[in-house]
């Protein structure tokens, strides 16, 4: 390791110097486990194959401050029409009270460490620990609090949670962490909004566990729209069990840095998994979509679509793999990624990936990168519609079809509105 990388790590460490946390010794043995790990790792550099096109040194050459809670007003980070239970979290901390539900536990996850709630020390970190992977192990060791939701089993969510994770402040840095276990036979939604409100190079690094028990139907729909001048990486943790479904849908609209880790074990048969992505990139914002779905056990099924339009000097990483272990046989797999680019000075990087250890699958992937079609642009304009109208109409087109599989309503009207206006 050379000097300057010591530096940068120490750095951040010491930024976490003074955090002090009320908790039993199975938890602080969990940070320590992190700690620990984290002596053995450094910030990847553009050598490292999975980092590859993503460069961290506007994450890493700025000094930080820890975010503090502060009482921020949501309302116009509300979705219209859209009836759910909304959670608050600012600067990694949970600032709202909670409603209770009939049926689920929901609660932030400081409270819940302190109260033993549930089954969190079955499910907590267990699918984040020893992953080398160095933004996931400060996350572990340094996590301030987010928000805990276990739904019991049998239970049908009728209202879903509508969580903002809001940050704020020049150069502040926060660690969140939500952890969902969906109990056999239960149905849930969530949604995700992570925003800004002020302040510039202020850096989110996330982590979310999910656990979909034997049954379960969890749908997770994440909305990043911060500012062009934020960091953020966001990393998802997903467990499937037998005959359960599991869907993420993630639209990426503004940030200077994105990151998006997100792996899915899927550890029994019978399950369906899909992901579903839109990044829009402008300016010199940079999205990095990285996923992993390993299926382990036969008869599952993965459908896998992300789409990125990329203006101006933004980037657009798409990292997809999907493993095919021995044993499970009968798996469906379908990868595909397709970018737009609307300038000569956008660029697109994509790296679609089968490992494929069964002989009796079915499995695909692709990958396309180009410009709008000028005969398209052409036929619509001969049919009356301007070279603007066009242009705007086919984007859209092949936009929102990346988010087909939003299921709440107001939701799916919400990103379609959103995509209007950043297009516009």
């Amino acid at each position: 390791m050379t000097t300057a990388e010591l530096t940068k790590k120490d750095t951040f460490l010491a930024t976490f110097s003074a955090l002090q946390f009320n908790e039993d010794s199975y938890f602080k043995g969990l940070r320590n486990d992190a700690k620990n790990e984290l002596n053995e790792l450094d910030f990847p550099t553009s050598k490292t194959e999975y980092w590859k096109y993503t460069r961290l040194g506007k994450i890493v050459n700025n000094t930080y401050t820890l975010g503090q809670p502060e009482k921020i007003d949501v309302s116009n980070f509300l979705i219209p029409n859209l009836d759910a239970q909304v959670l608050v979290i600012v600067n990694g901390h949970v600032v709202a009270d909670f409603t209770s539900v009939d049926g689920v536990t929901v609660t932030s996850l400081s409270a819940a460490k302190k109260q033993n709630i549930g089954g969190l020390k079955k499910y907590f970190n267990t699918l984040s620990q020893n992953k080398k992977e160095i933004f996931l192990a400060f996350n572990n060791a340094f996590h301030t609090d987010g928000i805990y939701i276990e739904v019991a089993k049998n239970k049908i969510v009728e209202k879903p949670f509508h969580i903002i994770n809001i940050t704020t402040g020049n150069n502040t840095i926060s660690q969140s962490r939500n952890l969902v276990v969906a109990n056999v036979g239960s149905q849930v939604k969530i949604i995700e909004s992570f925003v800004n409100v002020g302040g510039e190079k202020n850096f989110n690094n996330h982590v979310s566990e999910f656990v979909v028990a034997e049954n379960a139907v969890l749908e997770y729909n994440k909305i990043q729209d911060k500012k062009e001048t934020n960091f953020s990486i966001a990393t998802e943790q997903i467990y499937q069990e037998a005959n359960s479904n599991f869907t993420i849908n993630t639209a990426t609209f503004n940030g200077a840095l994105v990151r998006n880790n997100l792996t899915i074990e899927v550890d029994a048969s019978n399950c369906e998994t899909n992901l579903n992505g839109l990044y829009l990139g402008k300016n010199k914002d940079h999205i990095d979509n990285h996923t992993v779905v390993d299926h382990k056990k036969p008869h599952c099924n993965s459908n896998e679509v992300y789409k990125g339009i990329l203006d101006d000097e933004s980037t657009g990483v798409f990292n997809g793999k999907v493993f095919v272990r021995q044993d499970a046989q009968i798996t469906n797999a379908f990868q595909q990624n397709n970018n737009i680019l609307l300038t000569d000075n956008a660029a697109a990087y994509s790296k679609p990936e089968l490992e494929i250890y069964a002989d009796d699958v079915k499995c695909s992937h692709g990958s396309t990168t180009g410009q709008i079609d000028e005969e398209a642009i052409f036929y619509l304009q001969s049919r009356g519609i301007s070279k603007k109208g066009a242009l705007k109409l086919m984007i859209n087109a092949f936009a929102k079809d990346a988010l087909e599989k939003v299921s709440i309503e107001a939701l799916h009207t919400y990103v379609d509105n959103k995509i209007e206006q950043e297009l516009s």
